[in-house]
């Protein structure tokens, strides 16, 4: 089989409003098992959004948009459901601005020849493909990015607030996380910046500029999202995976109280995670554990030890049909960084 035979059928996103969940997600909280705990996460979620007092923090680990999921997340941020986005750089820049650019993702099979795929310039995540060609030239958008921009230091946040400009001039009419999140003022950080497209684009962009050129502050992301947990009373943490974003999130509490604030903890959480707690790893680490860590309140949280693609639509619907998203003050948490610095501890 050659390129154009196996780059045909195109993953289709879901759309969480074309269904109403919530009677069956409310069946399924009376059930036992992974059933019980998505039905108490869905509802955890949905007390989140009815707390006037609570900013909401989406974190996003794995390869989520490519598998479909990329709208749930796009209707998130448009519905006023999510404040902030902490993410790995594949969701963000391989698979939401790529396919901003016009590109897509394709259906593929996890028993291919991995050897021809290669040879074909297909690269391959699990059963999705992506054609390597395209990615080169989302590479290179990102170098364009750079190359326009003050050289200077650069938060990931400021940096992904560019590619949404960028988007938006390009006039893009596919549902983009990264222009929506632009155009709402929800604030998206990736703390791994460079371990993306982004990355190969920034090489790029250094190494042809060696006297002047950009860089990326995961520092400066650090203070940032510091700064959108010290701007609301309460905070909720809404884990998709685990890492790096999982524990990013966390560690603001912790932040924010050796930079002298009385912080609470973050006060509800929930995480959808395959990964096992046994070995120690963060990904699959409790969230009763991280209470250990004085960074979630244990009284208000929920593991659900379930495959992303499974059970995101059926939180996120949830709460979508359950509706307090639409008395919901909009936060625009982006603001924060036009105008303000971390002020003095009181």
């Amino acid at each position: 089989m050659n390129r154009q035979d196996l780059l045909q059928e195109i993953v289709q996103p879901i759309d969480i409003k074309s269904f109403d969940v919530v009677g069956l997600v409310e069946s399924m909280s009376q059930m036992a098992f992974q059933a019980r705990n998505l039905g108490r996460a869905a509802k955890i979620y949905d007390e989140m959004l009815q707390d006037p007092d609570c900013a909401i923090i989406l974190c996003l680990a794995g390869s989520l948009f490519s598998a479909g999921l990329k709208n749930v997340v796009y209707d998130l941020i448009t519905h006023n459901m999510v404040d902030a986005i902490v993410s790995t750089g594949a969701n963000i820049v391989d698979q939401d601005f790529f396919e901003a650019l016009g590109f897509r993702h394709y259906v593929g099979d996890p028993l291919a020849d991995d050897e021809m795929l290669r040879q074909e310039r297909i690269d391959r995540i699990y059963d999705t493909y992506i054609d390597e060609d395209q990615l080169r030239v989302c590479d290179m958008t990102i170098a364009e990015i750079a190359n326009s921009l003050e050289k200077r230091p650069y938060s990931s946040r400021e940096f992904i607030q560019e590619m949404g400009a960028y988007l938006e001039k390009q006039k893009t009419d596919t549902p983009s996380v990264v222009l929506a999140a632009y155009q709402h003022q929800v604030p998206i950080f990736v703390p791994a910046f460079s371990d993306c497209s982004a990355g190969f684009g920034l090489v790029h962009h250094q190494w042809n500029s060696p006297e002047s050129h950009l860089t990326i502050d995961s520092v400066g992301d650090f203070r940032e999202l510091t700064q959108c947990k010290l701007a609301a009373k309460y905070t909720g943490l809404v884990m998709i995976g685990g890492g790096v974003p999982k524990n990013f999130a966390q560690d603001t509490v912790v932040a924010a109280e050796m930079l002298g604030f009385d912080v609470t903890m973050h006060k509800y959480t929930i995480q959808i995670t395959v990964a096992d707690e046994r070995d120690g790893a963060l990904s699959g680490s409790t969230l009763r554990e991280a209470h250990s860590w004085g960074k979630v309140n244990k009284n208000v949280e929920q593991m659900v030890f379930s495959e992303a693609t499974v059970a995101l639509p059926l939180i996120a619907g949830y709460a979508y049909g359950k509706g307090n998203w639409r008395d919901r003050s909009v936060r625009r948490l982006a603001q924060l960084f036009d105008k303000t610095q971390l002020v003095s501890a009181k």
